[in-house]
């Protein structure tokens, strides 16, 4: 018991190591097979004691595989680390500073990242080109999977129109239309991110903000990890634009995590933290939802789970 508790308090250190690791771009150089720590240590131009240190750290839990030589390759799991994606953004300095203001959030429960700069994680990564691309990319990795296993679980088929509200670059529409040859797909968010969207046949762009209208008419709207971004006065704002945009048949879909019940589900319930430190926002219940719902006229209909940890949350107007 106290090994476990022990592999717990320091799980930061593991974190930070794979995230060095990522950075330094160790899982790509090992695609082709293994390589030793002085030829990774030349590749990366790190001290190779220092980086050596590290392999071996990362090999007693499994991301690679030390062999005689000093010489690595990447296991099974390690492989899933190559491009970077979310490791690299946990690793960045303002990632960490901000989740090291925790106890601030507690005390106060005011966002640790305004608290610590002065402005959201969005502004700040607005300014900062770099962030801004590091965290695209780990959003662009995680919702991969995401988007892959909603498409697959819940059924698009049965629509004619699918506005994906706040869908980034498209990727879930492109995964919806791929499967249903018969479904035609919106794209909205904001200008800046349609303006750079490689958008599939039968699908087309429309810019603006969720806060004053979305395109009205079709017959579902998709909201993947979007709710989960606000506290409750601005969701419900949110979905209110969406409703009054939804003709009496259409239904609205919140892909989501589901807090669950005490004592399960550490991946939401840090997910919530995570939205508590960094970007504001919290994670919900499907009963938590409801409730958003029924304040702006909708009702819970059905909850499908999605696999990726996430669940496809159902509403339609009220009768």
């Amino acid at each position: 018991m106290q090994d476990e508790l022990t592999r717990l308090v320091r799980g930061f250190q593991v974190s930070q190591a794979i995230a060095v690791a990522v950075t330094l771009g160790i899982p790509d150089l090992l695609v082709d097979g293994a390589r030793t720590s002085d030829d990774l240590a030349a590749a990366t131009e790190t001290d190779g004691d220092a980086l050596y240190r590290l392999l071996r750290a990362l090999a007693s839990i499994g991301i690679l595989h030390e062999a005689e030589g000093r010489s690595f390759r990447t296991t099974e799991l390690g492989a899933q680390l190559r491009g970077g994606g979310f490791a690299r953004l946990v690793g960045r300095e303002y990632f960490w500073t901000a989740w090291g203001h925790l106890l601030d959030s507690v005390r106060t429960g005011e966002n640790a990242f305004k608290l610590v700069n002065g402005v959201d994680v969005w502004e700040y990564r607005a300014a900062r080109p770099e962030e801004a691309a590091i965290f695209d990319a780990a959003m662009t990795a995680l919702t991969e999977r995401v988007n892959r296993a909603v498409a697959e679980a819940y059924d698009f088929g049965r629509f004619r129109v699918v506005v994906d509200v706040g869908g980034g670059r498209g990727t879930l529409l492109e995964g919806i239309l791929a499967r249903h040859q018969d479904v035609e797909g919106i794209l909205f968010d904001q200008q800046h991110v349609v303006a750079g969207a490689q958008l599939p046949d039968r699908c087309r762009a429309v810019a603006g903000s969720f806060f004053e209208s979305v395109p009205e008419g079709a017959d579902a709207y998709v909201l993947k990890s979007i709710i989960h971004d606000w506290e409750d006065v601005d969701a419900i704002a949110i979905l209110r634009t969406v409703r009054r945009a939804m003709p009496p048949h259409a239904v609205l879909l919140l892909v989501e995590h589901d807090l669950g019940p005490p004592n399960e589900n550490p991946t939401a319930k840090f997910s919530d933290l995570n939205m508590l430190v960094m970007p504001g926002g919290r994670e919900r219940t499907i009963d938590e939802y409801e409730r958003l719902f029924e304040a702006v006229g909708l009702r819970l209909t059905g909850v499908t789970p999605a696999g990726a940890g996430v669940d496809v949350i159902e509403a339609r107007l009220e009768a």
